[in-house]
């Protein structure tokens, strides 16, 4: 790196670092844990407020078996923020493959377990983040039982989020809507207190049906985030996931999260951050054989500043967002604008 560049990356992670702002970052799956370690390489004042619609492999399994709240997308959190995250990787990401616990994860197994030597899911997820030493703090978005149900442009009526992309894929029908049973989920109190209180908010990026808009109908979520005025952005997803959102542009997503909203006069986020850089070939090619495309940007909608950039990353072969450069770009445009 040039000196000047130095000084000029230096002074502005020095800007963050004094500032210490808090963000929250909403989501769910696979994509929320991403951006968490770009996001902990500049502060440790996060928050990560996670779906618990999830009813599908071992967390399903424990949901039925135990009744407890899903424990795969915290664990995926957990381990993200965690100090030394690779020490307890692979431990924690264990599965096993042979006996009563083949399919079960170990880090699912241990959030049960700790749930029940615990006051309640919340409780477990505490003391297990004090067990790894995370930098920030993982919440559910709400400690009730929630089943998420959609309806398909066929009129077929899904329930659970695990059958819903199987099941539109199978009729070759879109999803049309979405609701969470019942519909009056109140949000986990200290979700609430933690977006109020923040300076960045970050939606995204993750399953649009199944990760990113059940944590927007949890009752006061929605009025929370437009009532504080902090930095808000929405990550793009980068590739359309087959039976969610087959063909959609970045404009069919947002679409898809304005059709849902109680307020959707008021835009849920200020920045939209896309990614640009195109696939290799090959990884379309791969990527195409399973019905998945990259999201274009489409049409960009009004009231919304987006940033296009490269932000994409191969990791062993699987298309990830490059986190810490949707970090930086969340972190300049905070101290810039």
């Amino acid at each position: 790196m040039h000196v000047n560049e130095y000084i000029r990356e230096y002074t502005f992670r020095d800007v963050v670092s004094v500032r210490n702002p808090k963000v929250v970052a909403i989501g769910g799956g696979t994509g929320l844990s991403c951006i968490l370690r770009g996001l902990k390489k500049f502060t440790s004042n996060i928050t990560a407020i996670v779906t618990m619609a999830d009813d599908g492999g071992s967390s399903g399994m424990l949901r039925d078996d135990l009744g407890i709240l899903p424990p795969g997308d915290v664990r995926n959190c957990i381990l993200a923020l965690a100090d030394d995250e690779n020490n307890m990787q692979e431990l924690f990401n264990y599965r096993f493959n042979d006996g009563g616990l083949k399919g079960h994860n170990f880090g699912n197994l241990f959030l049960a377990a700790m749930t029940g030597i615990s006051a309640n899911f919340y409780d477990a997820i505490r003391k297990t983040s004090d067990v790894l030493h995370i930098k920030g703090s993982v919440l559910p978005i709400s400690l009730e039982k929630m089943t998420l149900m959609a309806e398909l442009e066929n009129g077929f009526v899904v329930e659970g989020e695990s059958a819903i992309p199987k099941l539109s894929k199978k009729y070759a029908s879109r999803i049309k809507k979405i609701w969470l049973k019942p519909e009056m989920i109140q949000a986990l109190p200290e979700t609430v207190d933690a977006i109020e209180a923040a300076d960045i908010i970050i939606i995204g990026p993750g399953s649009l049906y199944t990760s990113i808009l059940p944590n927007v109908l949890v009752e006061s979520i929605e009025q929370t985030i437009l009532s504080n005025s902090c930095k808000k952005f929405y990550i793009g997803n980068i590739m359309t996931q087959p039976g969610e959102t087959d063909h959609f542009t970045q404009e069919d997503h947002l679409k898809a999260i304005r059709a849902h909203r109680k307020y959707p006069d008021q835009p849920l986020c200020d920045y939209i951050i896309v990614n640009n850089k195109p696939l290799p070939e090959q990884t379309k090619k791969i990527y195409a054989s399973t019905g998945s495309q990259l999201v274009e940007c489409g049409q960009k909608v009004d009231g919304y500043h987006y940033f296009e950039g490269d932000f994409l990353t191969l990791d062993n072969g699987r298309v990830r967002h490059n986190s810490e450069k949707v970090a930086q770009q969340i972190f300049e445009i905070y101290v810039g604008h």
